[in-house]
């Protein structure tokens, strides 16, 4: 009997368990054998809805998750294949998609994904092509031309979620673009990895006040001392593993024996509260040489059930100064603690500057939009709009912008401030959850640009306009052309956008 992802999240009663597995940069061998025989295992087990394959996980080459979930999935498990937009345009995006369909490989977590690691001499391009909301409406339209075809639809997507963001401009973009992903048509949802129980909490409070009734899986990690210091020094984009905790496994390992079987514990205790507090589900990972430990995990997860709440204070820090969405929720007495808005006399005079010229001539219900319009095509129609462009828009745009000449703008999304050169994944309907502390996941020095979009609006209560909608992705067929000709004469994505 195949095991089956979407009829188990539909099942009121069922708690759902994932197991994610990490192939290697080898096609066979020992690593890959591991993998199908702690498939093997959970199947039989019978206690494991399915696995989950990663995607090159962190930037490095791997094996194909198409090609090894579809051995994993005749062995009767199912399968979700992690999607992600690094790598491969849209053009190899959809051929993909088409080839999971005719494999038979439905359940999809879309994700932006980890930025480019280490491939054959040297550091892969990062594509970017798309983010994970446009990759999930990308997925979700393939379903609806199947539809209309009178096909059942194939891809049941999923979407990934970081909710352990201590500043307030990191959470409150993770939510507005959660949303995002279920209107883009996500089905399903699952958290990256922490041990804040509040901040698990905060998540299905959210849902809640939001009314997003979607099946909510909880990451587990079966945490070594090893993975819990890189995962603290923030070689794993969007984990967090605090100091408290890194010391209390350091200590755990120097009794021979104790720091593999607290692993186990520790991972147990946090499923138990996680099943507690409402979670659908959980998604453990770190599991690489034996199904046992898995097994070990959901037996102690049993005995724990029936006392799920002894095991909630163990995961609740309530550090100073960070922020919670909801600060009274079970217990927790952290005050909620404030974003600093005051980015500088300079960044908001730029901004107030930026916004009110685009409202002056970006705005196509002003009275001088008509006007703008002609001059447009007039420049045009009479091949001189490369003067306007090299002589007024580029200077201005690369002075205050550093503009790649995308010539499809994109900075009134972001706050004003440019996605293409300031974001290194571009992404247009908000941020990744890679940031730490309000600085990107890839230039650590500098404050995320949607970090420092939040802050600028916030000082004008203007956060509502951030991430409020699907923005489709760049044309990049308009490169090196005038954003501002192509904005009036309707030939950029914001046409699409209305359109849409």
């Amino acid at each position: 009997m195949v095991h089956s992802f979407i009829e188990d999240l539909s099942t009121p009663d069922k708690f759902v368990v994932t197991l994610e597995l990490v192939p290697g940069r080898e096609f066979s061998g020992a690593a890959t054998d591991t993998i199908k025989k702690i498939s093997k295992d959970a199947y039989d087990d019978g206690r494991i809805t399915a696995v989950s394959i990663t995607d090159n996980p962190g930037g490095n080459p791997a094996l194909s998750p198409d090609a090894l979930g579809r051995e994993i999935l005749d062995y009767g498990l199912d399968v979700i294949v992690h999607f992600t937009c690094r790598d491969t345009n849209r053009v190899g995006m959809e051929s993909r998609a088409l080839q999971l369909a005719r494999l038979g490989m439905k359940n999809v977590l879309a994700l932006t994904g980890d930025y480019s690691g280490n491939g054959y001499r040297g550091r892969g391009t990062p594509v970017f092509d798309f983010d994970s909301v446009v990759l999930t409406a990308m997925l979700n339209d393939l379903n609806q031309r199947l539809v209309e075809r009178g096909v059942s639809p194939i891809f049941f997507t999923g979407c990934a979620v970081s909710p352990f963001k201590y500043t307030e401009a990191e959470s409150w973009m993770q939510y507005r673009k959660l949303q995002r992903k279920f209107e883009a048509g996500a089905s399903f949802v699952i958290t990256q990895l922490g041990y804040d129980i509040d901040k698990y909490q905060e998540l299905l409070l959210f849902n809640q006040k939001n009314a997003i009734n979607k099946p909510v899986l909880a990451s587990l990690y079966l945490l070594g001392k090893g993975p819990a210091k890189a995962m603290f020094n923030k070689r794993v984009p969007g984990v967090y593993v605090s100091d408290k905790l890194l010391r209390q496994i350091e200590s755990e390992y120097e009794v021979k024996g104790r720091g593999a079987k607290m692993a186990i514990e520790r991972t147990a205790r946090l499923g138990a509260a996680l099943k507690g507090i409402g979670y659908k589900g959980i998604h453990i990972g770190g599991i690489h040489k034996s199904f046992d430990t898995v097994a070990a995990i959901l037996d102690r997860m049993k005995e724990l059930e029936h006392n799920w709440q002894d095991c909630l204070e163990e995961f609740r820090e309530q550090p100073a100064g960070r922020y919670y969405l909801y600060p009274a929720a079970n217990g927790n007495t952290t005050v909620k603690a404030e974003d600093d808005t005051s980015s500088g006399m300079g960044e908001s005079a730029l901004y107030l500057f930026m916004r009110t010229a685009h409202d002056l001539f970006f705005d196509k219900s002003a009275s001088f939009a008509p006007m703008y319009r002609k001059i447009s095509g007039t420049l045009d129609a009479n091949n001189a709009s490369w003067m306007l462009k090299s002589f007024l828009e580029d200077p201005f745009k690369k002075l205050v912008l550093s503009c790649q000449e995308c010539g499809d703008c994109g900075i009134q999304h972001v706050g004003f401030i440019c996605p293409e050169s300031g974001c290194p994944k571009h992404s247009r309907n908000g941020a990744c959850g890679g940031s730490r502390d309000g600085f990107c996941e890839v230039n650590t020095e500098k404050k995320c640009v949607w970090v420092r979009a939040y802050q600028r609006m916030k000082r004008y209560n203007e956060t509502d306009q951030l991430a409020a909608e699907f923005v489709p992705p760049r044309l990049w067929e308009l490169k090196g052309t005038s954003s501002w000709i192509n904005f009036h004469l309707d030939r950029d994505h914001q046409k699409e956008e209305k359109a849409a």
